[in-house]
């Protein structure tokens, strides 16, 4: 039989029951769908991780405080802070594969102006910070290292305190209060939005790293520094070199380090890694759905089988080979897995749009899911339609004749 002659009477035979076959590629259609509603929502969050990785800057090393021992009692990372300016200084000037270096103090204070008032994040950094994290201005210049230098009164805000505190015009040469002390306004940082964790990346005010220690938080301690290496292949010499460093000036070793250094692509990994097993539980859990559907399909070919009993007779009666018929019947199988995969994909891309305008989840269609789950769907009709296209090959033509 041509392969054109066995899709017609395959069509055909499926439109006779069209009720029964559209309800059991629901199954199918349900489980294609799922499939790529789910893995597009966990590439979704995947690409903002990402996204949100890749806006620390290029090439940049974050250098955390680490653990520490005192009096029997022990902390974690940030338990304390252990980095000096010292050390920052130190990196720069001796570790070669290090372009950048930005202490960081953080803190948190309420800011007025205007005679309005904001609670916000207030960071500690050098003149180098923004070209570290690749963070432009909108208006205005950094700050220098001679303010740095001269625990300067003035900072960069973020676009949330311009809104907060000044509504009424440009906020440059304005004066900003940080518990009582007062900083001149020179720059305004660009639009971030919000983090992956939801945090406002907006809501902050950054002044000179000494400024934020003399003046604002009284420390002598940094809690972190990030530094930038100067291209891709210097990253981990730069990491291992910092390590070495730091290790000799705070006299430990790999047991006793009281800091931590991380890298881009280790923070990347450690942040993707729960979306990554999202993604996989929730296109597994949705999976199951497709062998569901596959069972319902197995079912109601089995069913047909019964009911053609006297048709498949005939056939084989007037010539036909039990491999036509088994093709015809897998035909069959196949021919409605793949209708309710095309179903099921639309399904899937149309739930995820919906998905993304209603609840302003982030979604990410992958064609690699779409064809996957296209091949997976033909291939469960495959599978199970197998047994029933075999089961009605084998009929005896006289008892198939005979049938009632």
């Amino acid at each position: 039989m041509h392969l054109a002659s066995t899709f017609t009477i395959s069509f055909r035979a499926l439109r006779r029951n069209a009720m029964r076959s559209i309800l059991t590629a629901l199954g199918i259609i349900i489980g294609v769908g799922a499939v790529i509603a789910m893995v597009s929502i966990g590439n979704g969050a995947k690409s903002m991780v990402e996204a949100q990785i890749a806006a620390l800057g290029e090439n940049v090393l974050l250098i955390f405080s680490g653990s520490i021992s005192q009096g029997g009692a022990r902390s974690g990372s940030f338990g304390a802070g252990t980095l000096t300016v010292d050390d920052a200084d130190a990196i720069q000037r001796e570790v070669g594969t290090v372009i950048a270096v930005s202490p960081e103090v953080r803190t948190g204070a309420q800011v007025l102006a205007n005679g309005l008032n904001w609670s916000t994040q207030i960071l500690g950094e050098s003149a180098d910070y923004l070209g570290i994290r690749q963070w432009p201005l909108s208006d205005g210049t950094m700050f220098s290292e001679a303010d740095t230098r001269s625990v300067g009164k003035v900072c960069i805000i973020g676009q949330t305190i311009v809104t907060q505190l000044f509504p009424d015009g440009s906020p440059i040469g304005q004066t900003l209060r940080i518990r009582n002390q007062p900083f001149k306004v020179v720059g305004i940082l660009s639009a971030k939005g919000l983090s992956v964790q939801g945090a406002d990346q907006d809501d902050l005010v950054i002044v000179p790293y000494t400024s934020a220690m003399k003046r604002v938080t009284k420390q002598t301690m940094l809690r972190s520094i990030n530094v930038q290496a100067s291209s891709p292949d210097t990253i981990v010499k730069a990491q291992n070199d910092i390590i070495a460093l730091l290790r000799q000036r705070h006299r430990t070793n790999e047991q006793t380090d009281d800091f931590t250094v991380r890298n881009q692509e280790e923070i990347a990994q450690a942040a993707t890694a729960t979306s990554n097993t999202m993604t996989l539980l929730l296109g597994a859990i949705a999976g199951v759905s497709l062998i569901v559907g596959g069972i319902g399909i197995m079912n109601i070919m089995l069913v047909s089988v019964t009911e053609r009993t006297r048709e498949i007779g005939i056939r084989l009666a007037v010539g036909a080979h039990g491999s036509e018929i088994q093709v015809q019947f897998l035909t069959e199988a196949v021919v409605l897995s793949a209708f309710g995969g095309v179903l099921g994909i639309l399904l899937g891309i149309g739930a995820s749009e919906m998905l993304s305008r209603i609840n302003h989840w982030p979604t990410l269609v992958s064609s690699t899911a779409v064809v996957v789950a296209f091949f997976f769907s033909a291939a469960v009709g495959m599978v199970f339609g197998f047994y029933p296209a075999r089961k009605a090959s084998l009929l005896d033509p006289i008892d198939a004749l005979r049938y009632e």
